[in-house]
């Protein structure tokens, strides 16, 4: 059985703005932009019988779309840096998504995540880089955020073994429904407004 994760994607907009930070670095080994996502839960190997049980629970997970943005630069590994990562908006229901899901895997018999949440976007993993060259790096793009954007579902996705970074597969889709009270403009057909100009 692959790796399995859920995880968020990163929506075309928000994907090119990240990929115009690649490059700059030496030694680091970009992400390619598809690949790009926000890890809720690294799930693991598991077999058959478990990922059926995983996905039957995560189906039934009824949670509302949010926004998000992307926003700062940072590195993990602060003597030695293995990676470059995009920070996420502190958004209350990303993190309640991110609970519901660990306390399901939990449930189900996988030990918990050792590592706090924390929400990023890894752009690079690094071999190599130099420290200066990492500070160098990150010092020039501190300002970087994306416009918001909306979060209309989570996905399972499957890695096969490799060193990281992809390629994904999308093994499930899981939709959010919309917040209550959201207004529907199904069925209205929307005019651009006249200008007066």
């Amino acid at each position: 059985m692959p790796r399995l994760f859920t995880a968020l994607e990163i929506p075309r907009n928000a994907a090119m703005s990240l990929s115009l930070l690649r490059g700059g670095l030496p030694g680091a080994r970009w992400i390619d932009v598809e690949n790009y996502h926000i890890t809720l839960r690294f799930i693991g190997d598991v077999d058959g019988r478990t990922a059926d049980e995983i996905v039957d629970r995560l189906d039934r997970i009824d949670r509302p779309e949010f926004s998000l943005t992307l926003n700062g630069i940072g590195s993990f590994g602060s003597k030695k840096p293995h990676s470059i990562w995009a920070g996420v908006s502190a958004a209350p229901e990303l993190y309640a998504l991110q609970g519901e899901i660990e306390r399901i895997c939990q449930r189900l018999g996988l030990a918990p995540d050792p590592r706090k949440f924390t929400p990023h976007v890894t752009l690079a993993r690094l071999k190599a880089s130099r420290l200066d060259d990492v500070v160098h790096y990150l010092g020039g793009r501190g300002d970087f955020h994306t416009l918001p954007f909306k979060v209309s579902r989570f996905v399972l996705l499957s890695s096969k073994e490799s060193v990281g970074g992809g390629p994904y597969l999308t093994e499930e889709i899981f939709p959010l429904h919309e917040p209550a009270g959201a207004s529907s403009f199904v069925g209205r057909s929307l005019q651009p407004e006249k200008s007066l100009l």
